[in-house]
């Protein structure tokens, strides 16, 4: 067979790309390793993790909120089977939607491990060690990332889990140690505290989420601490870790340099991912890697050879699936002519704990950095009417506006449906609004919302209403 695009990887980027290929009238084919589609995120990452994310929330509120609001229930227990079970649901839901948009937009789909044979042929091999291969004229490398492990850290995927055990546990971990105070370790932790668990973060640098604006990590912190009972330990370096009986006893050195042990029945390994290139033959087609094993690419994503292209995980910036998503939309125009664009600064970042934190554009350490002159607004839920109404008082909205042009530069909530209402700051920052912009539009009330309005006031001249 021969085809004008071939995507090798099914996850967001990849899946993306090839439906935007072939509504551009290019015949594609999509590649990939497992027998569903829908890489990492859909399988073992964003959406079952949000599951049990949704089902240990509730959870947590019919434990500790539903009597406030007038609800008894008696005997309340975790049924975690259940929950995993409706997890894996969701997951061929997406599954079979996916599958469904390959067929629609009459997508060839391979199973099997896709590797350069040269730069135009591709060999396929099945789980049954069956090959073929296929000719192709473009290639678009979208095979994403898996989680680092360390040396020191053996993960045994029963007691030292990574993010991908941690999905399809069988009990609530007594003790749960999560290694890394990155947004995998804490929606994790998240899910299992609520259900029960003593959740301990070993971080080695001095916050949590550190990559977002400090706020956010602070008060992110705070309700961790305080609602769920997470137990924090900053400027921790990992020495090892070791399976004792059912427990696992994890070794630390201290910001003073003293041996420190901590002993929990699982660990959670949460230090990051990586790119995954392993198999895919890369020099036979000549392509070169980057640093830290990023595929190397140019401004247009396109790899040291033309017509091999890479998104997403492989490649540089941010780990997010709504990136890769973009940057699948920006190589399959390209291929055709067009000339789409991608404005990196305004790809929002988010976490699904609760209350979720969201954050776009630059941070407040950023622009001190830079020595860019801006003002700041800030909002508490605790003043919203909504918030009130609903228990989730938690958090806030904070707006950097530049000094003189009041363009908004950046924007950082953490509060109920963060998630969601980041989406209102970055139409407002492609669109290049100003702070009094957003405080001049009408936003509904009761909402949550209002919060970003009144920050946005709050930046003009100090003109928010509630506070």
């Amino acid at each position: 067979m021969k085809y004008d695009v071939t995507v090798i990887g099914s996850g967001p980027g990849g899946y993306v790309a090839a439906i935007r290929c072939a509504q551009l009238g290019l015949k594609t084919a999509i590649i990939e390793k497992y027998s569903v589609l829908g890489g990492t995120c859909l399988n073992v990452g964003c959406i079952p993790s949000k599951a049990l994310l949704d089902s240990s929330e509730h959870f947590h509120n019919a434990a500790h909120t539903f009597k406030e609001h007038g609800i008894e229930l008696e005997n309340l227990q975790v049924n975690l089977e259940q929950m995993i079970t409706r997890k894996s649901g969701v997951i061929k839901s997406n599954n079979d939607g996916i599958a469904y948009l390959m067929k629609k937009n009459k997508v060839d789909v391979y199973n099997g491990l896709g590797s350069f044979v040269n730069k135009n042929t591709i060999k396929i091999t099945g789980q049954d060690g069956t090959e073929q291969q296929i000719e192709t004229d473009k290639t678009i490398i979208a095979t994403g990332s898996k989680p680092v492990n360390l040396p020191f850290l053996p993960v045994d995927k029963n007691r030292i889990i990574t993010s991908t055990e941690a999905l399809t546990l069988k009990e609530v971990p007594k003790h749960l140690i999560v290694i890394g105070g990155g947004v995998i370790g804490l929606e994790l932790g998240s899910v299992y505290a609520r259900l029960g668990a003593k959740v301990s973060v070993v971080e080695y640098t001095d916050a949590i989420i550190p990559t977002m604006d400090r706020a956010l990590g602070k008060e992110l912190q705070r309700v961790l601490k305080k609602t769920l009972g997470f137990e924090f330990f900053f400027g921790h370096k990992v020495t090892g870790a070791q399976v004792e009986g059912e427990g696992v006893k994890v070794t630390a050195e201290s910001p003073k340099g003293q041996e420190v042990t901590f002993e929990g029945d699982y660990c959670l390994v949460s230090v990051g991912r990586k790119p995954y290139t392993e198999g895919l033959g890369l020099e036979n087609a000549g392509v070169q890697l980057g640093e830290r094993g990023m595929i190397a690419v140019d401004d247009h994503l396109q790899t040291n050879v033309p017509g091999i292209y890479a998104i997403g995980d492989v490649v540089r910036g941010a780990m997010l699936a709504h990136k890769a998503e973009e940057e699948g939309v920006l190589v399959a125009e390209q291929i055709v002519g067009q000339k789409p664009h991608i404005n990196y600064n305004l790809i929002p970042g988010v976490v699904y704990t609760w209350p979720e934190v969201a954050g776009v554009g630059f941070t407040e350490e950023q622009l001190k950095a830079q020595g860019v002159a801006y003002k700041t607004g800030s909002f508490p839920f605790k003043a919203s009417g909504r918030a009130k109404a609903s228990m989730d008082t938690d958090g806030f909205v904070k707006v950097l506006a530049d000094a003189k042009t009041d363009e908004i530069l950046g924007v950082h909530m953490i509060g109920p449906r963060a998630a969601d209402m980041i989406a209102e700051a970055v139409v407002a920052m492609e669109f290049r609004a100003s702070a009094e912009d957003i405080a001049r539009m009408s936003h509904a009330h009761p909402t949550y919302t209002e919060a970003m309005k009144e920050a946005c006031l709050a930046a003009t001249e100090n003109r928010a209403i509630h506070i």
